[in-house]
């Protein structure tokens, strides 16, 4: 059996954090901005740090699990 709860846990948090599809961090106009589907350099950076703490706390410290099969 293999685990396929990384694969999950990373594929969700990497649709749900794309910048600008839910929420952009900073904004054009605010410091944050829902569903405005636009994006920029300091977005982009701010998301991939929230990726990679989430990837970190799920993997981690809270070692989620999955067996298929």
């Amino acid at each position: 059996m293999e685990n396929w709860g990384p694969v999950l846990v990373s594929v969700l948090l990497f649709v749900l954090l794309t910048p600008g599809l839910l929420f952009q961090v900073p904004g054009q106009h605010r410091c944050v901005e829902f569903g405005n589907f636009r994006t920029s350099g300091a977005s982009i950076m701010i998301h991939s740090l929230l990726y990679f703490s989430l990837i970190c706390v799920f993997l981690l410290a809270v070692k989620v699990h999955l067996y298929l099969g």
